[in-house]
């Protein structure tokens, strides 16, 4: 087959669990014969197309800020979406899979392509719905309206959870959304050796307000009256950075927390990991959270909150996890619970995370294609 996937951002340029899950997918179907080809904005010098490890990369415009004081910029996602249009309609695609986020992209997808009658699958990373209001007030309207007319674009849809696919279909009432899940590369894990500095627990992630690591530190102010020698390693930045900071000082944790900001070797990471006890993520909005699957297939137990946005839950049993209340009391006390029994849960960790292969998952992707390019329902026209 002959694939184009679309995102905005391509990895390794800039990394997140999209772009991480676009590359993997993308050079293991390669591997298998398919031509891929990947589509986003142009973060490299010389040729707009280019190929690396068997995929084609296509810059369809010059790379932009993605964030303005935090937030995603409406502006780049509308000239992706516009570039991408022309793009589009200067090659043939057997299936087209773009990613829902940033909308736009989505609808220049469905019209370059409408009359080749190109089969659109659209994969789901995440469903806001209200979440909208509390991203942009009363703009979000706007926001939650886009969001429901890309539902509605094309009956192929995937979604990277459980937790997605449930809101997806309350969004849009299909009933058919193929659960795709994302993955871990458990070969190179396997590979690679615990850090020399350990830590109690460790969060990765970006320093956003969802993810709640003020929460965290908090929970660690709580711990240090029972121990001062628990140790907190945060990997990763973001707009939150000042504010925990703060709270750090505040709760007199220097000694004990450590922000050492997002790291470019992915394997340094899954040293890390492997080098800490725990692995504690108190996000309120997760479409899926490969993080967590990381730290499971180190062997090392997650704790999160028991929120219904946040789609690591699907991830976590009794076995292998917590779930604990949105309070840093409750938090505390998972982890000191938790700090008592992480040894006797590795083998559960592991075993849990052993299903989420990306080889495998590569193989379900390709499964799902075929099918969608062999049935006419999905290429139907644009609503």
């Amino acid at each position: 087959m002959k694939v184009a996937i679309i995102y905005d951002v391509i990895y390794p340029y800039v990394k997140g669990g999209v772009e991480k899950r676009v590359w993997e997918l993308a050079t293991r179907l390669s591997r298998r014969g398919h031509d891929v080809h990947l589509y986003g904005m142009k973060f490299w010098e010389g040729n707009d197309i280019i190929n690396r490890e068997g995929v084609t990369l296509h810059g369809v415009c010059p790379a932009q800020n993605l964030y303005t004081k935090g937030r995603r910029t409406v502006r780049e996602a509308i000239s992706f979406g516009i570039a991408l249009f022309f793009r589009l309609r200067e090659d043939t695609y057997d299936i087209i899979d773009c990613q829902q986020f940033p909308f736009f992209s989505c609808i220049a997808a469905k019209y370059s392509t409408v009359l080749k009658k190109t089969p659109l699958v659209i994969t789901w990373h995440e469903v806001w719905g209200d979440y909208w209001y509390t991203y942009l007030g009363l703009a979000g309207f706007f926001g939650k309206l886009v969001e429901c007319w890309v539902s509605r674009l094309t009956p192929a849809m995937v979604a990277v959870s459980a937790t997605t696919a449930k809101n997806l279909r309350n969004l849009n009432g299909y009933k058919n959304v193929q659960i795709i899940h994302n993955g871990v590369d458990l070969k190179r894990l396997n590979t690679i050796q615990p850090h020399d500095e350990t830590s109690d627990i460790i969060f990765v992630g970006r320093l956003i307000k969802e993810k709640n690591v003020d929460l965290l530190v908090r929970a660690m102010g709580i711990l240090s009256h029972e121990d001062k020698n628990y140790q907190l390693l945060i990997i990763g930045d973001g707009p939150e950075r000042e504010t925990i900071v703060q709270i750090i000082c505040e709760l007199s944790l220097e000694p004990q927390v450590r922000l050492i900001g997002f790291k470019e070797n992915h394997d340094e990471i899954i040293a890390r990991m492997k080098s800490a006890k725990m692995c504690v993520l108190p996000s309120t909005r997760e479409g899926f959270g490969i993080a967590a699957l990381e730290a499971l297939a180190c062997g090392i137990p997650v704790i999160t909150v028991n929120h219904p946005a946040n789609a690591i839950r699907d991830l976590i049993t009794v076995q292998n996890g917590r779930l604990c209340t949105l309070s840093a009391e409750d938090l505390a006390d998972k982890i000191s619970g938790m700090l008592a029994q992480y040894k006797e849960m590795k083998t559960a960790c592991i075993a849990s995370a052993n299903t989420f292969d990306w080889d495998s998952i590569a193989s379900d992707l390709e499964a799902y294609y075929q099918s969608v390019t062999s049935t006419d329902s999905f290429t139907k026209k644009v609503p």
